[in-house]
């Protein structure tokens, strides 16, 4: 639901003009972002990892093929993480589009919390079979210390929470905020320029 339902409500939500012109631009590139930034190297295990299906249980790699895997978790960081995001800063600025505009440290915090909490929540209960201590996950361009720089954070139960499964979130909100930043400018330019 949460990779899938984004489809269906941004272009709605666009079509009624609910959502700025560069939300889609901003979905799309975070998408990619995602993608190529650690979903596709973490799910194939492409250097010095493992792939996910060697992670986790047979009956998840059935119900959850992993060439489909990267792309759906793409779908969901893009349009349940992504987006939910941005509109959570939005209400906490109150409602004041202007967070888009510039750079807002409070509202950039929210971002943040929401990225990170996301997904110590989603590695301590979703994927935390797959995510725990002795399954190395792959070197990635936004999880740049691979296996190799991966201490264990906290634990909650049995459950561990790593430096490398959390740094993709550490650092991808500075590039996806200066990306609304630079797109909401943009949009803003071409609408006061007619």
């Amino acid at each position: 639901m949460s990779a899938l339902l984004p489809l269906v409500i941004l272009p709605w939500l666009r079509s009624r003009n609910k959502v700025p012109a560069w939300a889609t631009s901003v979905y799309v590139g975070s998408f990619l972002l995602c993608a190529f930034g650690w979903e596709i190297w973490f799910t194939y295990g492409l250097v010095a990892g493992d792939p996910v299906d060697l992670r986790r249980t047979d009956v998840l790699t059935q119900f959850l093929p992993i060439h489909i895997n990267w792309l759906l978790n793409s779908l969901a960081d893009a349009g349940a993480i992504t987006l939910v995001g941005l509109w959570l800063m939005w209400l906490t600025a109150g409602k004041n589009a202007q967070v888009f505009q510039s750079w807002h440290w409070g509202a950039f915090a929210v971002f943040m919390l929401w990225c990170l909490g996301q997904n110590i929540l989603v590695e301590m209960f979703l994927y935390h079979d797959q995510l725990a201590a002795g399954k190395p996950l792959s070197w990635a361009p936004l999880a740049p210390g691979g296996p190799w720089l991966n201490p264990t954070l906290f634990q909650f139960s049995d459950r561990t929470i790593t430096f490398q499964g959390q740094v993709p979130w550490l650092l991808a909100p500075w590039l996806i905020y200066a990306g609304v930043i630079a797109l909401a400018r943009k949009d803003n330019s071409a609408h006061d320029g007619s």
